[in-house]
């Protein structure tokens, strides 16, 4: 079974979130490469840890390496008179908002332990979130044409569909980087500001957690319920480790 160590960041800025998951992908990709070496020697090889990071982050917008700039509406200064940062990441995807009140979450797994698939993994993230938000009540459910989860429509109600959690995902050597992003009390106004994952249609929204179950929702209550549901999803058995363990120097 695979050794998953969780790990709860608190509130983090993307350029450190960015450089601690290339820090232990690289050491997760020098672990795999150790064991075949082993492996070929007839030796025993080492065991592999795999990464779970929850963390928070200050208002930022990232594009993905197949979306548009063009679809972030703010200049420069704009962004700077916000306080916003804009970032170009090795993601898949376009472009997406992660801030205050909003679950970020990136597994740091070798594939080769799990399964070695692109297409169930992304749909394994959906899995977790599609979980998670049934314990709370909400029906969601993947887009045949997006990726991600949402909660359907309603004409009758007026109400488009809603997504409530983007997915963008970077895998190399089969093991994975980035994740995912749970709207749980962000600042939805925050969205107006780009094209959310490049999706411009006028029966699509952005929507959150607190807004749904129309109460105030907080991370703490939301994280225990994605954690449980990602070892579950994924078949494993998980392993806290202090934060500042594995914080860069």
């Amino acid at each position: 079974m695979p050794d998953v160590h969780v790990h709860h960041l608190g509130r983090m800025d993307y350029p450190a979130a960015w450089d601690l998951q290339t820090r232990l992908h690289r050491e997760t990709v020098e672990r795999k490469l150790a064991q075949r070496e082993a492996r070929r020697d007839g030796r025993q090889p080492g065991p592999q840890h795999h990464h779970l990071l929850f963390v928070e982050h200050p208002p930022v917008f990232t594009l993905g390496k197949s979306g548009s700039a063009d679809n972030l509406l703010l200049s420069p200064a704009e962004l700077e008179e916000r306080g916003f940062t804009f970032l170009k990441i090795n993601r898949g995807g376009d472009i997406t908002y992660h801030g205050p009140g909003q679950l970020v979450v990136y597994p740091i797994f070798d594939l080769d332990e799990f399964f070695t698939d692109v297409h169930r993994y992304v749909r394994s993230l959906e899995e977790v979130v599609i979980r998670t938000l049934a314990e709370f009540g909400l029906y969601a459910e993947r887009d045949p044409g997006y990726t991600g989860v949402w909660l359907p429509g309603d004409a009758a109600r007026r109400q488009p569909r809603r997504k409530i959690c983007a997915i963008g995902v970077h895998l190399s050597r089969w093991t994975t980087m980035h994740g995912l992003a749970l709207n749980v009390r962000p600042n939805l106004t925050h969205f107006g500001h780009i094209v959310p994952c490049g999706i411009a249609e006028a029966d699509r929204s952005v929507t959150s957690l607190s807004v749904e179950l129309r109460r105030p929702v907080e991370l703490e209550e939301v994280t225990p319920v994605v954690e449980r549901h990602f070892a579950a999803v994924f078949d494993y058995e998980s392993t806290k480790r202090a934060a500042d363990g594995i914080l860069p120097a």
